[in-house]
C-alpha cells in the first residue's frame, strides 16, 4: 500500500489560481503578502488581465494547465456553477498531482466537487470567505476578521485554518452536509439585502428624494447593528406593532407606485417580508400581537397570482 502524500505545509508556498477574478486575485494578494509565492494566474479577459497587472504584478498569466502544474497549491477562484466542469476538465488532462492541495472558494460546495482532482492523489480543501470582493487592493486590507467557512478531511483542516489566519481571517469549521444551507444564509441576507435597499431606494426616488442612500443610511445602520447584537428582538415597525391599518395604507401605495413604472417587484417583496414579520411576531409571542391576524389576512388578500 503506497503512502498517504502529505499535505504541504502553510510555509513557502507555490500557490497558483485560476483565475484572476475579483476573489482569486485579492485572495492571492493576501497570500503573497503573507509571504507565499504566486506562480501564475488564468486571466482569460482583458479586464482579468488589468486586474493581474494591478493587484499581483510579475505574475504570467498562464492557461489553467500550466497554471496548475506550476504550483503545490492551487487556488480555484471561478463562479460556482463553472467549478464542477473545471474539475472535471482539468482531472481529464491529468492537470492535478499527487500531494498537489486544491482549494476552492465557492460558499456552495464542500469538497465532494473536488472529488476528481483527489482521485489523482490531489488534496481536496473548501475554503470560503464570508465576504464580497471588489477586486481591489481595499480587499485584503478588508480580510482582517473575516469569517472563512473552511470544509476538509480532518487531517486538512489545520492547513486551512492556518491558510485563512495568514490573510488575517476567523477560520470556522463547516461540515460537508451543511454546506447548502450555509451558503443560503449568507446569500439571502447579503445579496437580498442590496435588493431590499435597492426597492426602497427606488420608492423614495419615486416621491422626490434626491440622495435617498443617505436619506436611508442612518435607519439602515441602526437596523443592522440591532439585528447583529440581538436577531429578531429588534423587530419593530408596524407589522411588529400590529398596525392592520398602516400596513393596509403601505400596500395601496406600492401597488399604486408598480401601477406607474418599472416597480412590479416591489410589492410583492413588501408582502413577502411583511409576512414572514408577521409569522415571527406571532411565533415570538405568547400570544397573538394585536393585529397580527389582521395583517396577514391582508397581505393575503392583496397578493398578487
Amino acid at each position: 500500500m503506497s503512502a498517504t502524500p502529505k499535505p504541504p505545509e502553510p510555509g513557502r508556498l507555490n500557490i497558483g489560481v485560476v483565475s484572476a477574478g475579483r476573489v482569486g486575485s485579492s485572495l492571492a494578494s493576501a497570500l503573497r503578502a503573507a509571504g507565499h509565492t504566486i506562480t501564475g494566474a488564468c486571466a482569460p479577459s482583458q479586464v482579468s488581465r488589468e486586474r493581474l497587472e494591478a493587484m499581483l504584478p510579475g505574475v504570467p498569466a498562464m492557461d489553467p494547465v500550466d497554471v496548475a502544474a506550476s504550483c503545490d497549491v492551487l487556488l480555484l477562484a471561478v463562479p460556482d456553477d463553472e467549478l464542477g466542469p473545471l474539475v472535471a476538465g482539468l482531472a481529464r488532462l491529468q492537470a492535478f498531482a499527487p500531494g498537489q492541495l486544491v482549494v476552492h472558494v465557492a460558499g456552495r460546495f464542500g469538497v465532494g466537487v473536488l472529488d476528481p482532482a483527489a482521485q489523482l492523489g490531489a488534496m481536496p480543501l473548501a475554503l470560503h470567505p464570508a465576504m464580497t470582493f471588489t477586486g481591489t487592493s481595499l480587499d485584503v486590507a478588508r480580510l482582517a476578521g473575516c469569517p472563512f467557512a473552511v470544509t476538509a478531511a480532518n487531517t486538512l483542516l489545520p492547513i486551512g485554518q492556518a491558510l485563512a489566519a495568514e490573510v488575517g481571517g476567523h477560520p470556522v469549521v463547516v461540515a460537508e452536509e451543511d454546506r447548502g444551507l450555509y451558503h443560503a444564509a449568507l446569500s439571502h441576507a447579503a445579496n437580498h439585502l442590496v435588493t431590499l435597499v435597492g426597492q426602497s431606494m427606488r420608492a423614495l426616488e419615486a416621491v422626490g428624494v434626491d440622495d435617498p442612500g443617505s436619506y436611508l443610511a442612518p435607519l439602515l445602520q441602526a437596523s443592522l447593528d440591532g439585528a447583529l447584537s440581538s436577531g429578531e428582538a429588534a423587530l419593530t415597525g408596524p407589522v411588529a406593532r400590529g398596525d392592520a391599518g398602516t400596513v393596509r395604507e403601505h400596500l395601496a401605495a406600492l401597488d399604486a407606485l408598480a401601477a406607474t413604472g418599472d416597480y412590479a417587484d416591489i410589492p410583492p417583496a413588501y408582502r413577502a417580508l411583511a409576512g414572514a414579520t408577521a409569522a415571527r411576531v406571532s411565533a415570538r409571542s405568547l400570544r397573538q400581537a394585536p393585529g397580527i391576524a389582521e395583517i396577514l389576512t391582508e397581505l393575503e388578500r392583496r397578493r398578487r397570482p
